[in-house]
């Protein structure tokens, strides 16, 4: 009855287990691997887990390690599945241009953000950043559809490309500062604003287009680093994509496991 729930991310391998497949279901393990150590998992941190009856992964590292990921499954009887984008799934609607080609784990965190909007209080619009490897700053409106959403380098990719590009600017990371007086802290600080103000301008659109102003919730390992610099409130809110997991996995296997 257990479910497993895989958050692959460009650097890393999230994961967790619960005791079913639905929101609120209590948490069994929980744990985090570098890409280059998931051939270790099953005999490793997945040795003493119980077999899960399903498991639902989203995958942005690519086919190559998802096939390794598989391999460490194969003592258990189950087939993995793998999120893929749709028109619509958990109550979300997706306005993506060519919907299956939207990021799965942009469309598994809206998922889990929608929900956990909806948990607090009435429907209205959102604007969800998550933030990591790249940033991702998302629309959502009051009545579930995704209007779209930017995508832009993070403090890392922003730091390599300025260092791999300019002479000179080959130095540790600063502070955020209004006003910074050494390079460390110029790049840092440049890095952060480019994000915050990135993310300012879809608030604003999402207010003009909703006539309301948005919830902001932000994710993603580096979402910390960031929430000190916005100008508007943010919930900080971790492991969405487990959330959105959760919600998409209750529609998927709920009846299945009640049967």
């Amino acid at each position: 009855m257990t479910f497993l729930a895989l958050d692959i991310g460009n650097t890393r391998l999230k994961w967790a287990q619960y005791a079913s497949p639905a929101p609120g279901a209590p948490l069994l393990a929980q744990g985090a691997e570098f890409l280059e150590n998931i051939d270790k998992l099953a005999d490793g941190a997945w040795r003493g887990l119980r077999a899960p009856r399903h498991v639902l992964g989203c995958v942005v590292a690519g086919d190559a390690v998802k096939r390794r990921v598989q391999e460490q499954m194969d003592a258990w009887d189950v087939v993995p599945q793998w999120v893929v984008s749709s028109e619509a799934e958990a109550g979300l609607r997706n306005g993506y241009d060519h919907p299956t080609r939207l990021g799965a784990d942009r469309w598994v965190a809206m998922i889990g953000a929608y929900h956990h909007m909806r948990a607090q209080g009435p429907a209205r619009p959102m604007v969800v950043v998550m933030v990591g490897t790249a940033v991702t700053v998302e629309a959502i409106d009051a009545d579930g559809k995704f209007l779209g959403g930017l995508i832009l380098p993070g403090h890392g990719i922003m730091l390599r490309a300025l260092e791999s590009g300019t002479a000179g600017l080959h130095v540790p990371t600063g502070e955020v500062r209004h006003f910074p007086t050494n390079t460390s802290d110029a790049l840092t600080s440049g890095g952060t604003y480019a994000i915050a103000g990135a993310v300012e301008r879809m608030v604003q659109h999402v207010t003009t287009h909703c006539g309301a102003e948005p919830k902001c919730i932000m994710t993603g390992g580096a979402g910390w680093k960031m929430a000190p610099s916005m100008t508007r409130p943010f919930e900080l809110v971790d492991n969405l994509i487990f959330d959105g997991l959760l919600q998409m996995a209750q529609g998927r296997y709920a009846p299945v496991a009640q049967a």
